[in-house]
């Protein structure tokens, strides 16, 4: 299915994977509109950062995925919908559970509900390898048991069979999109790699973690929001749930050793209480498989974990100072 011309909506552009995906899209020559959270600061998140190129190539909607009325005006005359808009803190979603459900699983109701009445030609849907806990078998595939080990993972799960159900009662063309742990630049301070980047470039000595020895699949961005657009140019997706994986996976601890080591610091990683998850909530183990994307879509991961890294740090050493003054505080 052919990209170039199509008005494509995306949700959750001013974030981190969404500002990317913005940026490949226009690339591609899709005419973009970006949904962005209504704010009174007229902020567009990470969308403020990017090339005058690509922000004179965009159209802007303020709005509020909670919002029916608003979701429906901005996906009118949609060919594609990707919908990124998301709550995706875990110890957020510990103190504000509500608030998941609300954006989470009503935000994306509000999307299927729009595109089943607009006739929308395609809806990609944001999910997460955390829907999968702590694996049962490496590599996870599709149909690997969905345990809900935090109410964040609990609304993404729900989110997913919402997006299921459409599919199989309206015959909805969705597909589920399932990244694991999607890094690069632009990404949170609240993500485990800036967090590690962050403390040692402010400084300190003592690196404050969270468990040091759970297992994670790392995929770089780019290669993230390419396998967005593969999805959606293939008809074969229609109707699936599709991990975006590397098959590959590092120790949170190895993780920040490994950082250290390129920044060129020592220092002390040490586990901190306070960053740690209740014990039956930790996934212990993630570690994805690419088959099915690979398959019917060709997608392969083109930037190596160790390269990703290294552009991940450059880029934070170029926006280090907007980095330094909250890096040794931790926000859930």
């Amino acid at each position: 299915m052919e990209l170039k011309s199509k008005k494509v909506l995306v949700t959750g552009a001013c974030g981190f994977i969404g500002s990317h995906l913005v940026e490949e899209l226009i690339d591609q020559g899709c005419n973009v509109t970006a949904f962005v959270f209504y704010n009174a600061f007229n902020s567009w998140g990470w969308l403020d950062s990017l090339d005058e190129r690509y922000k004179k190539s965009m159209k802007i909607f303020a709005g509020d995925v909670r919002d029916p009325n608003g979701v429906r005006t901005a996906m009118k005359d949609q060919d594609f919908v990707f919908h990124l808009a998301a709550l995706i803190g875990i110890p957020f979603s510990y103190h504000s559970p509500d608030s998941y459900v609300d954006t989470n699983v009503k935000g994306t109701l509000n999307v299927l509900q729009a595109a089943r009445d607009l006739k929308t030609k395609r809806v990609l849907v944001t999910s997460t390898s955390e829907v999968y806990g702590t694996a049962q078998y490496v590599p996870i595939t599709e149909q690997h048991p969905r345990q809900p080990q935090s109410p964040y993972s609990a609304t993404k799960i729900a989110a997913d069979a919402l997006a299921e159900s459409f599919i199989r009662s309206f015959d909805l063309p969705v597909t589920i999109v399932r990244p694991f742990n999607t890094f690069g630049p632009r990404q949170s301070l609240r993500a485990v790699i800036p967090i590690i980047i962050g403390q040692i470039l402010s400084g300190q000595k003592t690196i404050h973690m969270g468990s040091l020895h759970p297992t994670r699949d790392f995929v770089y961005v780019k290669d993230t929001v390419k396998g967005f657009v593969r999805i959606c140019s293939s008809d074969k997706t229609i109707g699936e749930d599709i991990n975006i994986a590397t098959n590959s996976e590092i120790s949170i601890g190895d993780l920040a050793r490994s950082i250290a080591v390129q920044l060129k610091k020592s220092v002390e990683i040490v586990q901190d209480d306070e960053r740690i998850r209740p014990k039956e909530s930790e996934v212990e183990r993630l570690c994805g498989d690419n088959e099915k994307l690979r398959k019917l879509t060709g997608w392969v991961p083109e930037i190596s974990f160790e390269v990703g890294l290294k552009k991940t740090i450059e880029w934070f050493l170029a926006n280090e100072g907007s980095i330094r003054s909250k890096a040794g505080i931790y926000n859930i």
